[in-house]
């Protein structure tokens, strides 16, 4: 909501503007009133709305042309002024007053106009007649009040009403010829139902209207009041109410209602509530909340993030199955703008034998997208509405800043969940493979990608010293001269050449004296390809002498052409030296070290597929 409220008196001269500002500063109509009175501040604690308000006047006698255009540039209402005894001043309202002030605003932002007919007690006639054309005629205008400087009549009511026209405009929620909600509203409204339809059954029950009351105006309703809202619907539309539970249309119906008769700031309490600004776009407050990272760190979703997610896969995995269709996946992206996930995701993260993403599969695309840019994850969260159905300040509570990764190096452990592992060799030397078979693809299925649908990213879970664990492979593009900060700068590093191709090895050689042979980030050479006949490699040094010079593990053999999925093992390993990179050179000969690891990954993914299927029978 706006921070204060500028309202501006215009009108021809004795129609009585300062008497109006004088009698509601004084409580009493003035004896002397002077050419204008000086601005004066309403404190945000005596006005309805709690906002500070500046009630400015105009006076023709004192103010140039050039300050009156200066006042109508800065005030977000204008009250015309006229005298209902006087037709000369409610002619000048359309043949003057309102086309100067559309001349000096902005066409896409014109500001709320309130006609207020003044000296109502000089007469036993009201001025609506002649009035109620000239509303209809300007959109702009956004009611019209009748009061008496002299008698105190409707004075309060008056700033009251403008004060609301900027708050709480009518002007982007309604349309009075069609008296139906504007699109951009019904669009804002649509959303706020979807995230407020926790069961994603299409109509919100009692716990949900409930849920939904107490979220946007702290207050549940009681029983009785709850049916009438609902008897209110079904009296007025046959497809209001489903199954006892308010439909999208009878939800649209109710706010339809409230505007007809000027409850505005319900629906506009409701849509702050939600994050939208006064143009129905959600506030860059909202979407994009203050979060500092310092330097060396990274970000991970917390505890109550992953409860939010999981319980936004349950909502719209519809049949069961523990992964999303197409149509699925749909449906809950209908609460955002775009469609955040491409193609490319589906090789990004663990699918199904369809192609589908896996329960497993979309807890790790937030994870990659936490971990790789943390304000798209905000962004998503915040269309998602988690800080709305968690009760939390902002997207900000779901999000863990990690501690700087210099200080888990200097005490030997980490608390971080996921680790970073960077993918580097020659073109064709088998990394893409690499990737892939991370995510349970063999060589066959790998063929069957599109080269429009490849990724360069794959992250998926494995299991060290019974914790759970992400790890993200990346893979970096082989241009050796070009390599950046961010292509280095990872957990682990996998050196990837293809063993029947007698120049692949060179490039891992190379960049490695060239990028980490000084660095403490582990590294590990892959020999990739292993069920290809091995040739010997064009370099000064054969791959395990080259090893063994530089204090590495042997090059680890690999293939993804297997019938089966590939052993995660090797993935295993690259985890724990990313979680230990001070035991990675320790343990170089002790074959121990990564059989502990491998058999408490064997043991926790045999505890995870038992309560995977627990879990399963449960839902």
């Amino acid at each position: 909501m706006r921070k204060d409220v500028r309202i501006l008196l215009v009108g021809e001269p004795k129609v009585g503007k300062t008497s109006l500002i004088m009698s509601l500063v004084s409580e009493e109509f003035p004896d002397e009133v002077p050419l204008r009175a000086e601005e004066i501040t309403i404190p945000a604690d005596v006005t309805p709305e709690r906002v500070p308000t500046h009630i400015v006047d105009y006076s023709e006698a004192e103010q140039s042309d050039e300050q009156l255009y200066q006042e109508i540039s800065k005030a977000n209402v204008i009250c015309i002024v006229y005298s209902v005894n006087n037709k000369k001043s409610i002619e000048k309202v359309t043949s003057h007053w309102i086309p100067l002030i559309n001349d000096r605003t902005d066409k896409d932002s014109r500001v709320p106009l309130i006609l207020v007919g003044n000296k109502s007690d000089l007469v036993e006639h009201s001025s609506m007649e002649t009035i109620l054309p000239i509303m209809n005629q300007y959109q702009d205008i956004e009611t019209c009040v009748e009061c008496s400087a002299k008698n105190l009549k409707n004075i309060s009511e008056l700033f009251y009403y403008a004060q609301k026209a900027v708050l709480h405009p009518t002007g982007p929620l309604y349309c009075p010829e069609e008296k139906e909600l504007k699109p951009s509203c019904i669009k804002a409204l649509t959303r706020i139902f979807k995230v407020s339809d926790l069961d994603n059954d299409g109509v919100l029950n009692d716990n949900e209207l409930n849920f939904f009351q107490r979220t946007c105006f702290n207050t549940p309703l009681a029983p009785q009041a709850l049916e009438d809202v609902k008897n209110v619907v079904r009296r007025n539309m046959t497809d209001g109410v489903k199954d006892n539970g308010l439909t999208l249309k009878g939800f649209l119906f109710l706010h339809t209602l409230f505007i007809q008769r000027g409850r505005h700031e319900t629906t506009w309490t409701v849509l702050r509530r939600f994050g939208y600004d006064d143009d129905l776009e959600l506030t860059q407050e909202y979407l994009f909340p203050m979060i500092k990272i310092p330097p060396d760190c990274t970000t991970e979703l917390n505890h109550n993030a992953y409860l939010f997610l999981q319980s936004v896969f349950d909502k719209h995995d519809k049949d069961r199955d523990c992964a999303l269709s197409p149509e699925e996946v749909k449906d809950l992206f209908k609460v955002f703008p775009y469609m955040p996930w491409g193609p490319d995701v589906n090789n990004t993260v663990c699918t199904n034998d369809q192609g589908w993403i896996t329960y497993q599969g979309y807890l790790s695309q937030w994870t990659l997208t936490t971990y790789l840019d943390v304000q798209r994850s905000l962004e998503y969260l915040g269309y998602l509405g988690y800080s709305i159905i968690y009760e939390q300040e902002s997207q900000a509570a779901a999000i863990t800043v990690t501690r700087n990764k210099r200080i888990d190096l200097q005490k030997k452990q980490t608390q971080r969940s996921v680790f970073r592992c960077n993918v580097l060799g020659a073109r064709g030397s088998g990394k893409s493979g690499f990737l892939q078979a991370f995510l349970g693809k063999n060589l066959q299925r790998q063929r069957r990608i599109r080269e429009d649908h490849k990724s360069f990213y794959a992250i998926n879970t494995t299991y060290v010293y019974g914790q759970e664990k992400y790890l993200l492979l990346h893979e970096v593009m082989p241009d050796f001269d070009f390599l950046s900060e961010a292509d280095l700068a990872c957990d682990v590093v996998c050196l990837v050449y293809d063993v029947n191709n007698p120049r692949s090895f060179e490039y891992c050689a190379k960049v490695y004296k060239q990028y980490f042979i000084d660095s403490k980030t582990p590294c590990v050479v892959i020999a990739a390809k292993s069920d290809l006949h091995e040739v010997r490699q064009h370099y000064s040094l054969l791959p395990q002498d080259f090893c063994r010079k530089h204090k590495l593990h042997p090059p680890q053999p690999f293939t993804c052409n297997t019938a089966d999925a590939v052993s995660k093992d090797l993935y295993t390993r690259l985890t724990t030296m990313a979680m230990y990179p001070h035991m990675a050179q320790a343990d170089l000969k002790n074959s121990t070290f990564w059989l502990r690891a491998s058999v408490g990954a064997t043991v926790c993914a045999v505890l995870g597929f038992a309560m995977y299927r627990a879990l399963l029978k449960q839902r």
